[in-house]
């Protein structure tokens, strides 16, 4: 370094001049550099329920925050910590994904992903903030409202590519879109102006006497178009279930483990939830008689049970039917995937049996066709429609027209059928596929039952520890799975991890399979 005076120049070298950096920092030489944040030290605990993704999201996001992590700073490659974590690389992607979707990241195509410039909110709340915060703080939640916070894991922020095992994930690939997108043209030429204003609550009248049809022939259900309602898919159906048909404090039973968004949605409207063990039959009605005889209303999957994969016998649903006949109970029938049975005809629905109208029927074209149509239905006594159709109506009006009526041309056409006809087949070999998989790579390391119907297969643990090592090579390979205990309504921890095979060719299968098992078996 030079420094010039009047007389002359003197060469200065700061290698041997030993000052306290505080000192360089006040004549403005050097700038002390903060200490970098050390990605290695996030905590990532897998004892707990919070999807793991989930944890590494909260724990970026507080460093953001907090200015641990700074405007600018470059974030390591997800490879790179996913290796330094020992998570999943899809755990990694989907926790930036996240962070790059609220602004908290932003990424340029070969420099990386970096905390960005200009933060969603400031770190330090302005006095006026702070004391806004503080009025709203004192400001009480309805409890629905504060029940319904527990529950905020469950709801995805994000939609991640899906990877060997998701479950719930068809087979998106093989939807026709080039018929779909000529069905759709036609409609938004063809469709009359005022349908442009809206429909019925209930839903569009030729879309409703197209299911009813379906209903009819495929499944056994004996309905007529105007015992349909038209929901934005399954879940609505089961708020709108729980809202006409429960009161705060009125029991409902559901299998165990069963389908945990069901007792989310009934619970936030004050029902109690009595959770009743699933055999090979399905639901246990003696257990459920002895534990809550009188309770109001029962749910279940009885075409495949959720998660468990089982047919419920025909003497269990009319045990089923008697039960609610004598204690007028509803029943809640969801029929999520009653089409896809791989031997022989599929089997009539609960309701074709339900000769007293206790059986509410619930169907969705997620599962059958693509989980963002968002379109499902409700099969309910005559004398109910008007309630669900205005509670309908009170919620989000109807469903989106121009959507119904694709659809209604898709059924009415033959298309629906033909694509329900392919998808069996393809899911039929990715079962055996699944199947092949687990035992080439996994032998009798673990079991699972082998059912004829759902996109499904549940791997069944001897041991929690067994039940840990599989998750964790699971994680370590990339694999997706659910855990059953995920959907258990008790106490005690049940064993087992659910993996969806739907989405995923016969190589995928394979090599995930191969993938997990390897790090299994060198845990």
């Amino acid at each position: 370094m030079r420094c010039y005076f009047p007389h002359g120049t003197i060469r200065l070298d700061l290698k041997k001049i030993h000052l306290p950096v505080n000192s360089w920092s006040h004549f403005g030489m050097v700038q002390r550099r903060s200490q970098r944040f050390q990605f290695d030290t996030l905590e990532i605990d897998r004892s707990v329920t919070q999807p793991l993704h989930r944890q590494l999201e909260s724990q970026l996001r507080d460093a953001i925050r907090a200015g641990r992590l700074r405007p600018g700073e470059k974030l390591p490659s997800t490879r790179g910590l996913c290796r330094q974590l020992q998570i999943a690389r899809n755990t990694v992607a989907a926790a930036y994904e996240q962070l790059l979707a609220e602004g908290f990241l932003e990424a340029e195509i070969g420099s990386g992903t970096r905390v960005s410039q200009q933060l969603p909110e400031k770190t330090a709340p302005s006095p006026g903030a702070k004391q806004a915060a503080s009025r709203t703080s004192r400001r009480r939640l309805a409890q629905r409202a504060e029940s319904i916070q527990r529950f905020a894991d469950w709801a995805p922020r994000i939609i991640t590519p899906p990877q060997p095992f998701r479950p719930h994930t068809p087979a998106i690939d093989h939807f026709p879109r080039d018929i779909w997108q000529r069905l759709a043209d036609r409609r938004l030429r063809r469709l009359p102006r005022l349908t442009f204003m809206g429909v019925d609550p209930a839903g569009y009248a030729p879309l409703r006497s197209a299911i009813a049809a379906y209903l009819g022939a495929s499944r056994g259900v004996a309905c007529s178009a105007e015992q349909i309602v038209v929901t934005s898919g399954a879940q609505q159906g089961l708020e709108l279930i729980a809202r006409l048909l429960l009161d705060p404090g009125d029991s409902f039973w559901l299998e165990e483990p069963g389908y945990s968004p069901t007792w989310h949605a009934f619970t936030a409207h004050g029902a109690v939830g009595v959770p009743i063990p699933v055999d090979e039959q399905g639901i246990d009605v003696v257990a459920g008689e002895q534990l809550c005889p009188a309770a109001r209303l029962a749910y279940v999957t009885p075409s495949v049970q959720w998660p468990g994969g089982m047919t419920m016998s025909l003497p269990r649903r009319l045990q089923l039917l008697d039960w609610a006949e004598r204690n007028e109970a509803w029943i809640v029938e969801d029929d999520y995937v009653g089409e896809f049975r791989f031997a022989g005809r599929p089997q009539q629905a609960l309701a074709a049996h339900d000769p007293h109208g206790s059986v509410i029927y619930l169907g969705t074209f997620s599962k059958v066709l693509f989980p963002g149509l968002r379109l499902g239905y409700l099969v309910v006594p005559e004398p109910l429609v008007r309630s669900f159709a205005t509670s309908r109506w009170l919620a989000d009006r109807h469903s989106p027209v121009f959507e119904q009526a694709t659809l209604t041309d898709f059924i009415e056409e033959g298309h629906f059928a033909r694509h329900l006809r392919r998808m069996r087949k393809l899911y039929a070999a990715r079962q055996q596929a699944m199947f092949a998989a687990l035992d080439a790579a996994f032998g009798s390391a673990i079991g699972y039952e082998r059912h004829e119907a759902g996109l499904h297969v549940v791997v069944q643990t001897s041991d929690a520890r067994q039940n840990r090592r599989l998750q964790r090579a699971a994680e370590e390979a990339g694999v997706e799975y659910h855990a059953v205990d995920q959907y258990s309504a008790v106490g005690k921890k049940t064993p087992g991890l659910i993996l969806g095979f739907a989405a995923f060719d016969e190589t995928q299968i394979a090599e995930a399979a191969q993938a997990w098992a390897e790090r299994f078996f060198s845990s």
